[in-house]
């Protein structure tokens, strides 16, 4: 120690306090900040610090108390022999007792004789001495450590100015622990906010996604509850999709009017909104709140997704709770994963129905040009029939029935004609449909509609659009239809995910030039019994297949004046061409 330096320092523990001449001082110091290696919960450090004061200073009791966050009350964490302070352990307000006084004015206080002092509650009929110093951290009070003796003048001043020092260094001791704690939650907490939202992206069915969000909410923020409202602008209703509760409490039922449910104050302003307390008079009236009068504190945190309002995140409390920022920003993370995992769930319903009518479309197309081919077959006789007939030059007179039969055959020839006419007409892409699109627009606009299908298969897509703007005369739903048969048929080639490589390139042909569009997997390849017949109809490698995509793309981009091939295939990957003219 300095003689001119009015602190001991210790290198160890980091340890700084006034000098106290008091041999009892520095031993109790030491021991005080050494409780920041030895434990990391915060209740037992108190423990340990306890009963040293009591030990130190021959003490009869004694107890230290913190002020509570949520209901700024002076509560009892520990304590040595019956309480010194009547209803500290249910909640003391500051002001009240010695203890309270001390907070409040934050004075430490010595009381030779509780006798005399007005302000002393009494508990413990043999307390005859008190003494009590306020734990402050810089400007802030964040507890009290009380002390009784059963003998009149039991504490001196010099007792009191020891715990004064006793009560810094626990202070900082305690703040250490707090930090510590605090870091290890959010480390905790970041770590489950990682896994939920592994968790809820793979979540596609969305009533499972629902579940899974509230349950993991409720455990990552210790709540009594979660609750998830879904809401719907166009009809002005929100419906609680999903409760995870502590105990079984039915959710409110039905789609429920927005103004009449708590949850229409963070739909409407876009941001979150505390309550205090739900079970006060003002939210009896309220639709949307679980039926347990347990729940006391929600924080409400919208969905947010582009502006739009998904439905809201509900977290209750079983106790009055003043959420903090820490955890305001925790539920609003939640609330955004929420959300995205929502618009994915219901993109990626949409594309396996837009799979699903593509391939009815398949079937549908299948059946109309088959009908054309039908149609086409029925017209070359059908045109001898009717040069036969007129050749035949039979004119009977009239009156005669067999005039009537030659006329109604000629008749019932123009109608067949005619039929078949329509037939073929109607297999045609009408070319009104065809427009100049960029070839890397509709490949670019194809990969969009399939993001989500690729990305649960695990298949990475690798599109680098040429560095010139090439444009084909091209019916854009058909050459998409085309390039979605092949992106989904590579897919299935790969059931433990891989690689789709698309590229573009110009090639140069007598009197034309046009786009060659290569489509590269890296999957098992296509059957060698199969590879000269993959574009017959109804020809097909898998058990579900229809046999019929293949078909029809080689039909789309014939009437397009280009074509499909197969330009490789092995079993490390397949390459199909697509070629079309490029539009002058």
């Amino acid at each position: 120690m300095s003689a001119s330096s009015p602190f001991d320092s210790d290198p160890v523990f980091g340890f700084r306090s006034p000098v106290s001449s008091d041999p009892r001082a520095l031993p109790a110091l030491y021991r005080i900040a050494s409780l920041t290696s030895a434990t990391d919960d915060p209740r037992t450090a108190l423990r340990e610090m306890l009963a040293l004061f009591v030990d130190v200073f021959r003490a009869d009791a004694g107890s230290i108390g913190l002020i509570s966050p949520d209901s700024r009350r002076l509560e009892t964490e520990v304590q040595v022999g019956t309480t010194s302070e009547s209803g500290v352990s249910q909640g003391l307000k500051l002001g009240h007792g010695i203890t309270g006084w001390c907070v409040l004015n934050q004075r430490s206080l010595l009381v030779a004789d509780v006798t005399f002092e007005p302000r002393y509650i009494a508990v413990r009929a043999s307390a005859r001495c008190e003494m009590a110093a306020p734990i402050q951290s810089g400007d802030n009070i964040i507890g009290v450590i009380d002390l009784e003796s059963d003998r009149i003048g039991g504490f001196t001043p010099a007792d009191l100015k020891l715990l004064e020092q006793f009560a810094a260094e626990a202070a900082r001791v305690m703040e250490r622990l707090w930090q510590l704690g605090h870091l290890k939650a959010k480390a905790r907490q970041l770590e489950s906010l990682i896994t939920a939202g592994q968790s809820l992206v793979s979540k596609l069915e969305q009533q499972e996604l629902f579940d899974t969000l509230t349950r993991e909410a409720r455990h990552m923020m210790q709540a009594q509850a979660c609750a998830l409202y879904l809401h719907s602008p166009d009809t002005g209703t929100v419906r609680c999709a999903s409760l995870t509760a502590g105990s079984a409490t039915p959710p409110p039922a039905g789609e429920l009017p927005i103004d009449s449910c708590l949850v229409a104050s963070p739909i409407h302003t876009r941001h979150q909104v505390w309550f205090e307390d739900i079970q006060s008079p003002e939210y009896r009236e309220l639709l949307d709140l679980p039926a347990d009068p347990a729940l006391r504190s929600v924080l409400a945190s919208p969905m947010l997704f582009e502006g739009e309002v998904l439905g809201v995140v509900a977290l209750f409390t079983n106790h009055i709770h003043r959420f903090d920022n820490d955890e305001k920003r925790l539920c609003a993370a939640l609330a955004s994963l929420g959300s995205v995992a929502l618009q994915n769930a219901r993109l990626y319903a949409r594309v396996f129905q837009s799979e699903d009518v593509l391939r009815k479309n398949e079937r549908l197309t299948t059946l109309g040009l088959l009908a054309a081919e039908i149609a086409h077959e029925i017209r070359n006789p059908l045109t001898v029939l009717k040069l036969l007939q007129g050749g035949l030059g039979l004119d009977f007179p009239e009156g005669d029935p067999r005039r009537t039969d030659m006329r109604v055959i000629g008749e019932k020839l123009d109608q067949l004609e005619a039929i078949v006419t329509r037939v073929l007409s109607f297999a045609k892409a009408p070319s009104s449909l065809h427009s100049r699109w960029s070839i890397a627009d509709i490949i670019e606009d194809t990969l969009l509609l399939v993001r989500l299908k690729l990305a649960q298969s695990k298949v990475i897509v690798s599109f680098d659009a040429p560095a010139r703007l090439y444009f084909v005369d091209a019916h854009k739903g058909q050459i998409q239809q085309v390039l979605l048969n092949l992106l989904l048929n590579a897919t299935q080639a790969m059931p433990e995910g891989g690689t789709i490589t698309l590229a573009v390139t110009p090639e140069d042909r007598p009197g034309a030039h046009f786009l060659c569009i290569d489509i590269s997997d890296t999957g098992t390849g296509v059957a060698d019994d199969l590879r000269e017949r993959i574009f017959d109809s109804f020809l097909s490698g898998r058990p579900d297949g229809t046999g019929l995509g293949l078909a029809i793309a080689k039909r789309i981009l014939l009437s397009h004046h280009g074509d499909i091939t197969l330009l490789q295939t092995s079993p490390a990957g397949t390459t199909m061409r697509l070629t079309l003219p490029i539009a002058k």
